[in-house]
């Protein structure tokens, strides 16, 4: 028993071990290299007003009745939070203003019934949108019936009205990501989803928008530990996970 012991012991060690030695700059780095725009970041000025958009990966249990930026309720326990805690702590002198509005469950056409209130009246500076998982898993589980025609055009026109409204408006696109074999993510994803994926790298290089390689960036990281360690259920991030992605979505930003 005590042998037993002391070799599980010994492996998880030695698991934990080479977690801790994970670089995440280097995954992060490693996973956008081959990115055309990897040099291009958007460039943050003295009382720029941003706003993370999305759905339950964005909103990660946000408070919803929270109506002042910069606050720790306002941002929920993911990317959006980590990202923003980075930029508030190097950034004091430029009093930026920080918005979270992701929802959980959200599609493209659910960011636009919302999309007066919840952007447009916030008026960003820069406005970065994480969307599309569900646009394809809802066609799997909640009897959705869009296909990637309607996520592509629906895009468009989210963004072609939000261009009109805001002309200057700087975008990060984040692309769609899942990690196959961790619970809800199965074969039945593939290849379909990747097509979502396509979409929105498409739109990005459209709208010249920072685009954020997500799939890319938890593809590399399993290198260094399996899939259940960086998401819960293949599509939520784990703490570790909202950590790499807002490593990845800091890299856009200067």
């Amino acid at each position: 028993m005590s042998n037993q012991f002391n070799r599980r012991k010994f492996i998880t060690g030695s698991t934990l071990a080479a977690v801790a030695s994970i670089s995440i700059p280097d995954i992060v780095s490693a996973a956008v290299k081959t990115d055309s725009k990897a040099a291009k970041k958007v460039s943050l000025n003295a009382n720029d007003i941003i706003l993370f958009q999305g759905d339950s990966i964005t909103d990660a249990g946000r408070n919803r009745t929270t109506t002042s930026p910069n606050t720790a309720g306002m941002f929920g326990n993911g990317y959006a939070n980590l990202a923003a805690a980075d930029l508030l702590l190097n950034n004091p002198g430029k009093n930026l203003q920080i918005w979270d509005r992701g929802i959980s469950g959200n599609k493209v056409y659910q960011l636009a019934e919302r999309w007066d209130a919840d952007c447009l009246q916030i008026k960003p500076n820069v406005l970065s949108i994480m969307i599309g998982v569900n646009d394809f898993w809802h066609t799997l589980t909640n009897g959705y019936t869009g296909t990637i025609e309607t996520y592509h055009t629906d895009y468009k026109k989210l963004l072609d009205s939000t261009k009109q409204a805001l002309p200057d408006v700087k975008l990060i696109i984040g692309e769609p990501f899942a990690v196959l074999g961790v619970k809800a993510v199965t074969d039945k994803w593939y290849p379909k989803f990747n097509e979502y994926r396509a979409v929105a790298k498409e739109i990005a290089n459209e709208y010249d928008a920072m685009f954020i390689p997500y799939q890319s960036v938890f593809d590399e990281a399993l290198k260094s530990a399996p899939g259940s360690y960086w998401t819960a259920d293949g599509v939520h991030p784990t703490v570790a996970g909202a950590a790499l992605m807002a490593k990845a979505w800091l890299k856009t930003v200067k």
